[in-house]
């Protein structure tokens, strides 16, 4: 696969993520955060190990452990985003969340002792500067539980973005490494709603169309090929795609909840997709 290729997919993997806040906000009328967690992923890896069970019984243990490393990992970014969605505004999650488009780059470059690229900071403000606007409501932005639980969970995606970057490289069968991190996250999310909360399936059949999607589109398909299409990309481009998501959750917002779109909107849309074709436009020296 080439590095166009991969970035292509994980734009959809990204893009297909940003629309589970809407589902997500719907499943929480009458699910707890864990037992909505659980539900979503536990539903995704059953059907993922029915799709890949033979690659599955040839994990092998490293796999296994950075899979479960990433599922950990991911399960304390969502348990910050479904808590979150309980206060704050799906909008202010998405702008807030996708602050770690430049914080990756940071990250990415103190791991490797060296400065973060010109051209990687530039792209970064660019795509900050677009969300930030995508989400300008002109009254400011006040910090509540949900706003900091947001802030939270930008710096644990960071991480993941790196430490998914970095296990992505080593793996033969990635697939199956993304596999492993759903079923993770879905046991710890049902250890936590035993625990913590009472466990039960959803009541009405919206709430199970709404759990549908997020277990085959926003979690078989947006979490498991994560680790695919990062392989073939960079840390710094992968945490870039990220500014993808706040602008499928304006549109999601402007065709589904039916809400209006400002020219400092849309603004904000222009700005982050020129972020992605900087690159593409300002060639570094090697």
């Amino acid at each position: 696969m080439t590095q166009r290729r991969a970035e292509i997919l994980l734009a959809f993997v990204i893009m297909a993520r940003a629309t589970s806040l809407v589902f997500t906000k719907g499943c929480l009328r009458e699910m707890g955060t864990f037992n909505l967690l659980f539900m979503r992923f536990l539903t995704g890896f059953i059907l993922l190990a029915i799709l890949f069970w033979k690659r599955l019984r040839q994990v092998k243990w490293h796999t296994l452990r950075r899979g479960m490393i990433l599922g950990g990992l991911f399960f304390a970014i969502m348990t910050c985003e479904v808590t979150a969605a309980h206060t704050a505004k799906a909008s202010t999650i998405s702008a807030l969340v996708n602050t770690a488009i430049i914080l990756v780059p940071l990250i990415n470059a103190l791991l490797l002792h060296r400065r973060p690229r010109a051209r990687e900071v530039l792209c970064a403000a660019v795509a900050v500067a677009g969300v930030m606007l995508v989400n300008w409501t002109g009254e400011g932005l006040e910090l509540h539980i949900g706003e900091w639980l947001s802030l939270l969970e930008a710096v644990l995606y960071a991480c993941a973005i790196v430490v998914t970057d970095r296990f992505s490289h080593k793996e033969d069968d990635t697939l199956v490494l993304g596999v492993i991190q759903v079923g993770t996250l879905g046991v710890l999310a049902l250890i936590a709603s035993v625990l913590v909360e009472t466990p039960h399936l959803p009541y009405a059949p919206g709430t199970w169309a709404m759990v549908a999607a997020l277990a085959v589109v926003c979690t078989g398909f947006g979490f498991t090929l994560q680790p695919v299409a990062q392989r073939y990309t960079t840390a710094e481009r992968s945490g870039l795609l990220c500014a993808l998501n706040p602008v499928v959750a304006t549109a999601c917002g402007v065709f589904i909840l039916h809400e209006s779109l400002s020219a400092v909107q849309l603004l904000g849309i222009v700005l982050i997709l020129g972020s992605l074709l900087l690159p593409y436009i300002i060639k570094e020296k090697a």
